[in-house]
This record gives structure tokens, sequence and C-alpha cells, in this order.
């Protein structure tokens, strides 16, 4: 694990205590039972995405914060180099790189994603808003709501995030790029 991804859980605890928050009510403010959230706090549980932003979102922060430490800077336009964005690797069978991270107040959360058929599947999830899947490298299971797409490159899928869904990739490697409207 990266040292950014380490200091992620102490980033959370330490800006909750500040803003005197409890563990137990912000566990209950996202939506988390109290053990799972106390399980991400101290770095026992790896934090799901969406939990890190329902997080940030209760904290009144940007997701950034948690991330790296560091309020994201621009407000007109905010370039990434290519495999510069911020690497998040807390969810099993995905590594997300966050390509807007510097970017203030953005709406958007657009993500380059890697996956492996070799390692775990993702479970399920849900999130407001909606989600745009685009693959790039590879053939890409999506399931949403119970039924599975097949996705090659250069295909893309746009559904609504409140649904479960979960992404795996057929035989090999895969990456896509999604974009989140939460």
């Amino acid at each position: 694990m990266s040292d950014n991804l380490s200091q992620i859980p102490g980033r959370i605890k330490e800006l909750r205590e500040v803003m005197e928050i409890s563990g137990i009510d912000m566990a209950r403010d996202v939506g988390l039972p109290y053990q799972t959230y106390a399980g991400y706090e101290n770095g026992t549980l790896d934090i799901p995405v969406s939990a890190l932003y329902k997080i940030a979102e209760r904290m009144k922060v940007d997701p950034t914060v948690l991330l790296t430490g560091e309020d994201p800077r621009m407000d007109t336009a905010s370039v990434c180099r290519a495999d510069k964005g911020v690497r998040i690797e807390r969810y099993p069978g995905y590594e997300f790189s966050s390509l807007a991270f510097n970017f203030k107040g953005r709406v958007l959360e657009p993500l380059l994603v890697d996956l492996d058929s070799e390692k775990e599947e993702a479970a399920a999830v849900t999130h407001g808003g909606q989600e745009f899947n685009y693959v790039l490298k590879g053939t890409v299971k999506v399931t949403v709501g119970g039924r599975s797409y097949i996705l090659k490159e250069g295909d893309s899928l746009y559904f609504d995030a409140g649904l479960p869904h979960a992404q795996s990739a057929v035989n090999g490697k895969a990456r896509f790029l999604t974009i989140i409207q939460e």
C-alpha cells in the first residue's frame, strides 16, 4: 500500500475529531454500521470509494483532502498527466486513479479503473447519481441491477448508479474510464 493510502484512515479520524463528531454519529450519518466505519477509520478494513465520498461529503471536504491530505487547487482547469492521477487501491478488485483530484468543487468524478481477472471480483455497490463506463483496453463485464453487459474496447454503458453494480475483467486485464456524477 502506498504511503498516501495508508494515511487515509488517520486523516479521516483526525478530521472527524477536529470537527467534534463522534464515531457513532459519523457512522450513522454516512449510513454505515458503526463496526464497519470503525474498521475503515482504524485501517483494518479497506474503504470503498463510495464510502470515502460519503465521509468526505459529511465532513464538507473534497475527497482529495482525505486521499492526499491537500485541498484541490484549480478552479478553471486541471491537467492530469499520463499515470499521474491519485491512485486509490482501497477496494478489492479495483484499482482506481482519480483524474480530476486537483479541481475544486467538481461535480463529476472521472476515474481510470484497472481490473484483472486473476484478482478477487468486487462486490456490487450502489451510490447516488449516474455512472458512465467506457472501455479502453480488454473486455469488461458490467452487471447493473442483475443484468450483465459484456463491453469491449470502445464500448460504453451509462446507468443509474443507485442500482447494485459491479465491473470485472474478462480473460486478463482491462482498463476503463468511469465518470461518476453523484
